[in-house]
């Protein structure tokens, strides 16, 4: 699938799956259930939906990341796989910087929520990009 189509229809996905109606259920990517940290935890007011919303799109480019490997390691041993696995490398390390970008501007106890309820994900991220050089 062309990188800007798989795009749009991660975007699609997204904005199905974590609509905030409860009829929709918990979404899944390649067996693992993206999650958002509880958003009590969050500092009030505004800044409180602006993280809301750098969580989401963190795990926007989280999904995106893994659709990126998984079409690279599909292409692995062909002509296609170098650039398939340069797409990735470039999706994976936007997700990881803007989750260290997050971590940083966090208070201590935010940014413990934070790395409990998504830091196994990232560093599953980094084993999966470890891969596409191996």
């Amino acid at each position: 699938m062309h990188r800007s189509a798989r795009s749009l229809l991660s975007r699609t996905i997204f904005d199905c799956l974590f609509s905030r109606s409860p009829s929709i259920p918990k979404p899944h990517v390649a067996g693992l259930t993206l999650v958002s940290p509880p958003r009590r935890w969050l500092t009030a007011g505004g800044e409180a939906a602006e993280i809301g919303k750098e969580i989401d799109e963190i795990n926007l480019k989280f999904a995106e990341a893994r659709e990126e490997i998984e079409a690279a390691m599909e292409s692995k041993e062909t002509v296609y796989f170098n650039e398939e696995a340069e797409c990735a490398r470039e999706a994976a390390n936007a997700a990881l910087d803007m989750f260290d970008g997050l971590l940083t501007r966090l208070p201590e106890t935010e940014r413990a929520a934070l790395q409990r309820s998504m830091g196994l994900k990232m560093e599953q991220l980094k084993a999966e990009l470890k891969q596409l050089d191996d």
